[in-house]
Parts: structure tokens; sequence; C-alpha cells
């Protein structure tokens, strides 16, 4: 039996990666699609080239929420407003563009027309004008958004050695409940908001070698992003039906294959090391599959 768009919650992994620029992991973003509701955090490297692959049209995007403005999870979004307006192929965005996220961010959202208005006036001759607006909030913890049996609500991490405004969402629908954890290091606050939750996508950085002998670079590191090992606390507390890594930010020759035995020595759980792509759908289990373009 077909599902209905009443059942649909699925958290789509765009990109997984961080600022270094890999192929195959493109930058940090998330889509999430609760019934007719679509949600983009974050617009990070190759955004819309992903959502591309997925044929989802931009038209149908709810709006965009924003966990910090690191330039790793915002370079993409450029693409995905001024494509999206256009409209080739999947669809065109004819009413503002919605954005949430951290002080800062009407602030962007007042530039970015500013830095793109010879684009904006010549397309506007050709396309509604009203796609190309941005409408943006800037949100502080608590609920962000409550409509059609979706509640996003977004709490503080601590992306501290940064000293810049981070949130991580929570996003419940229909009984059931995902959350990303943005950039942090490891977090009370994330883990009392992620209590009960079925699905935890989590930051994690790891390092070797070279990397992991300079304890300059682990402070820098520590103090801002989650290691293996914590993220194996995070989520033995939380008891996730299943816990996700994206964000990948490794070191010194670390690899993704080192992630798994390393937050084995806290966490004994079901978890997976996030692709780009990868769906994650939400039903009695959360179910995970990898992208198949062919389907």
């Amino acid at each position: 039996m077909a599902e209905s768009f009443q059942d649909l919650f699925r958290v789509t992994l765009l990109g997984t990666g961080a600022p270094p620029p890999v192929l195959n992991r493109f930058g940090p973003s998330t889509l999430v699609e609760a019934g007719r509701e679509k949600f983009i955090f974050d617009a990070g490297r190759g955004a819309m080239q992903r959502l591309h692959q997925l044929r989802v049209p931009f038209a149908d995007i709810t709006g965009l929420l924003l966990t910090h403005h690191h330039s790793d999870h915002v370079v993409g979004f450029a693409d995905l407003w001024l494509t999206g307006w256009i409209g080739r192929p999947w669809g065109r965005r004819k009413v503002p563009l919605k954005v949430w996220g951290p002080e800062g961010t009407r602030q962007m959202m007042h530039h970015l027309p500013l830095a793109f208005a010879v684009d904006l006036r010549v397309r506007s001759r050709s396309y509604p004008s009203e796609g190309a607006e941005l409408a943006a909030e800037e949100i502080k913890e608590g609920v962000v958004y409550t409509q059609n049996g979706v509640t996003i609500t977004a709490f503080e991490v601590d992306h501290g050695g940064e000293e810049l405004p981070a949130f991580g969402y929570r996003i419940d629908y229909q009984g059931r409940s995902a959350v990303l954890s943005g950039d942090t290091t490891f977090n009370e606050n994330l883990i009392r908001h992620a209590q009960g939750t079925d699905l935890i996508v989590h930051e994690v950085t790891a390092t070797a070698g070279s990397a992991a002998e300079s304890p300059e670079q682990l402070r820098r590191i520590g103090s801002n992003h989650t290691t293996p090992e914590q993220a194996g606390e995070v989520f033995a507390r939380v008891k996730p039906k299943l816990a996700v890594y994206n964000h990948l930010l490794l070191f010194g020759g670390a690899t993704a294959d080192d992630l798994i035995p390393a937050t084995r020595k806290n966490y004994s759980g079901p978890l997976l090391v996030g692709e780009d792509l990868m769906r994650l759908d939400m039903g009695a289990n959360v179910e995970a599959q990898r992208f198949n373009e062919a389907k």
C-alpha cells in the first residue's frame, strides 16, 4: 500500500561533510519531510545539487533553518535561493523564502539581495519577483514552528570555542521525532532536548596520527566539536532507535571507519555513519537506505 502524505516522516542527509571540499561528502545540509511540509536545515556546499538528485521541487520547500553562520553551513544558500527561484527543472518558487536562524540571520538576508542586485533586477523581468524575496526570522531557544502537525523546537548547543550562537533542532510529527545536533561539543542541553527521540543525527570529529599529537589542536577541536567517545555517552543517555553521524570532521589520517569502534566504548545501540543522500524513514522503527540514483 502506498504511503500517504500524512504518514510521511523522513530525514535525508543532503550533505555530511565539513569544510574540506571533498566530492563524496558535500557540505552540511539536511532535508526533513513531515507530511506535506519540507524543511532544509543548513545549506552547505552542493545542497542544491543534492536536492536536484532527489528530484525534490524547491518550490515545495516550506523554509530553511540555520544552525549557525559558519561558512560551511551557508555557502550553498545563494544557490538554493536563486536557482530555486529560477526553477529549472523541478518547479519554481513564487513566494518569499522563509529563513529561520540565530542572531545575524536578518542581516545576512538583508545583504544577500544587495550582493545579487543585478541578477535580481534582470531576472525579475522574466520571473515573479516575490519568489526572490527572503523572509527572515531570528530565533531563540523554544518552539520556532508549529503547523500542520509539525513542531520544530530550537535548542542552544555549545560550539563554544567559536563564540557564536548555535542551535540544534528537534522535529516532532505524529508521535515521532528526530533531533539534529548542529555543530556542538558534548552538550547537556542537547541531551535534555533529545530525550525520547527516535532519531538523533549528530556531528563528530576524530583525530589520528600527527593531528592527535598536538595538545593545542585537540583542545581547540574539543572545545568546538564532539568526539566519538563523547557522542557515545550522548547516545547512551538519549537511547534513540537510531543514531547517525554527520558533519564528519576528520584529522591526521582518521577515517569514517574509525568512528563506530571509538563510539562503542560508551554506546552499544543502533549506530550508522551517515552518507550523502542517505534516507532515514521514520516509522515504527527508523529505516536507513543508501541512495540509488537508478531508482
